[in-house]
């Protein structure tokens, strides 16, 4: 499975949340293997990952990727809520982890 972090430019927020998602897979003990790059929202294509994890506000600029794969962050600082969100697609595919 491939999880891909956008953001505007694809530089420092996606590649932020990258980090933060490599952690949480750690720490959420997920031993399917997933792996997680960034990219810019012009490069974001149906066929690039499973998911794709934005900023909420920029959900509109993937217009072109299907909805259900679209995962919105309502905050790119807050580890809990990217805990929350991984959780869900983890439990939508239905990955083990720590629950």
């Amino acid at each position: 499975m491939k999880f891909v972090c956008v953001c505007q430019s694809g530089l420092g927020t996606s590649f932020m949340v990258q980090m933060n998602l490599e952690a949480l897979l750690k720490e959420e003990g997920v031993t399917e293997e997933i792996t997680i790059d960034h990219m810019d929202v012009g490069s974001a294509t149906a066929d690039a990952a499973d998911y794709f994890f934005v900023e909420a506000t920029l959900t509109q600029a993937l217009s072109n990727l299907p909805e259900d794969r679209i995962v919105p962050l309502s905050t790119i600082i807050d580890k809990e809520v990217a805990r929350e969100a991984l959780n869900s697609v983890l439990d939508k595919e239905n990955i083990a982890y720590n629950k």
